[in-house]
């Protein structure tokens, strides 16, 4: 069944704004600051097959790494009103805090209607339990020591009482749940309106050319690329000496492989990523070097082949400890990549800060410089790279938290110079006006984000506890009085 060119754009537009409302919905539902405010969540829509058609504009991170975790409900018993929750890295998951709720979506709401496909949400928790509020350790060895495990399974009220029951404020752990349910069922009852409007085959008929089309222009966007293999090297800032990784990028024709073999194995630190966090890196950094406007759907990464090989950093093996490698390795790997195909780098890390008790968690990930383009300067105190939340604005914090903002500016000067310059990072000083617990997960701190082109780097990033200076891993303890620094870094220059 073909479906008419006009007819196929206005119902890519309908999923389009059905995933933008499952995200508002969310956003607005959301108790924890860390949702409601830095909106560090995403929403997306698969087809009964687990095959994403559209996503919004979220989350990289989240977004590329979210058909695992279709994937792995895909082949359970479903029905109306069972939703699945799961936040496991070797089942479908990216890091522990991030908690993927999926919610089948049914022409009708009996058991004997046709599977339409799955709504789906991913949220970062403020909390999910272990031993370091915010879930979020900078010496984590294994999962057992960044929060709960949670395999696949159905969500409801005995599972939520179970869960929360586990993790720290768990009436905000529940609502948070609650308001990714909401989410899904906006979701599901858009789709269901639109399948009783155009029939379900046509729906069907439309997703699959949905697939086939972002498949096409991907396609032809990659064949418009010189032919040959690029290579790139970069480090991790492990707290025990650099993981080196590797890549060799290869562009044959219409297809794209991106081989990381020769990268450092697996290690006892939390660097370590899954499968589908590195494929999630690669995914995004090939939609920057393509075309943005191409559907955001898993028809995009049919020519790219992501081969990492298992037991490394980049597929690493269960138990190992991932709470890292989701927020800095998956930058890492993106800078690879954009590295390889000549562009300047950006802060290259999400420069994490967790501060928190056994009664509150503040959780933020910290804006930075963004590397130079080819023909304009590189933007300045924004998120890039694999995340795309905002920041914790001043006046939610300080009223939330037993924090005080001291400064919170640009990094005059911290991007790199060039024919284009690299963008500033900031600056955000942080005042504890409890003792709390904080752990920082950083990156940039000692190897600055390269330009192109004969670019200057851009500033390395420095942590800093009443003046002293931290290491990129840092956990510790705050007094009242003492404050906490971040001086995030410079994108690099071009040119």
């Amino acid at each position: 069944m073909s479906v008419d060119p006009v007819e196929l754009q206005v119902i890519l537009g309908a999923l389009r704004a059905t995933c933008e409302e499952m995200g508002a919905v969310l956003i607005r539902s959301a108790h924890s600051a860390n949702i409601k405010e830095r909106r560090d969540a995403s929403t997306a829509l698969f087809d009964a097959a687990g095959e994403m058609v559209m996503q919004a504009e979220h989350i990289p991170v989240h977004l590329g790494a979210m058909p695992a975790a279709v994937a792995a409900v895909r082949d359970e018993a479903h029905a109306p009103g069972r939703a699945w929750v799961l936040n496991d890295p070797y089942k479908g998951g990216t890091h522990l805090p991030d908690i993927t709720v999926i919610t089948p979506i049914f022409a009708r709401e009996d058991r004997a209607s046709e599977l339409l496909g799955f709504a789906a949400c991913r949220a970062h928790h403020a909390d999910v339990g272990g031993p370091t509020p915010g879930s979020m350790p900078a010496d984590s060895r294994t999962l057992a020591d960044e929060g709960v495990v949670i395999a696949p399974q159905p969500l409801d009220d005995a599972s939520t009482a179970r869960l929360v029951g586990q993790m720290r404020q768990p009436s905000q752990r529940r609502a948070d749940l609650r308001a990714q349910l909401a989410a899904n069922r906006a979701g599901a009852i858009a789709v269901q309106r639109l399948a009783a409007r155009i029939g379900a085959a046509t729906l069907r008929a439309a997703t699959d050319e949905v697939l086939d089309y972002a498949e096409r222009r991907t396609r032809a966007c990659l064949a418009a690329l010189p032919d040959g293999t690029r290579t790139a090297r970069d480090v991790l800032e492990s707290a025990d000496g650099d993981l080196a990784l590797r890549l060799a990028a290869t562009v044959d024709g219409e297809r794209l492989v991106l081989d990381f073999s020769g990268s450092a194995a697996q290690h006892d630190g939390n660097l370590n990523c899954p499968l589908a966090v590195t494929r999630s890196a690669c995914y995004f950094a090939v939609r920057v070097l393509t075309d943005p406007d191409i559907p955001p759907s898993a028809g995009a990464y049919r020519p790219i082949e992501v081969r990492a090989p298992e037991g490394s950093l980049l597929n690493a093996r269960s138990p190992s400890a991932v709470v890292a490698g989701n927020v800095e390795t998956s930058s890492r790997v993106a800078d690879l990549v954009l590295a390889a195909f000549g562009r300047a780098l950006g802060q290259g890390t999400m420069n994490n800060v967790t501060l928190g008790d056994e009664r509150v968690t503040y959780y933020e990930t910290i804006a930075g410089g963004q590397g130079a383009c080819p023909d304009a300067d590189g933007p300045s105190g924004v998120h890039v790279a694999m995340t795309n939340t905002l920041n914790t604005p001043v006046e939610a914090l300080e009223l939330e938290f037993p924090l005080r903002v001291t400064e919170y500016a640009l990094r005059r000067g911290s991007g790199g110079g060039g024919r284009f310059r690299g963008g500033d990072g900031v600056v955000r000083e942080l005042e504890a006006l409890a003792p709390l617990t904080y752990s920082l997960l950083t990156e940039r701190r000692r190897h600055a984000p390269s330009g192109a082109g004969g670019g200057e780097p851009g500033a390395r990033g420095r942590n800093l506890l009443d003046g002293d200076e931290l290491p990129p891993k840092a956990r510790g303890t705050l007094r009242p009085g003492q404050r906490l620094r971040i001086e995030t870094p410079g994108g690099g220059g071009q040119g």
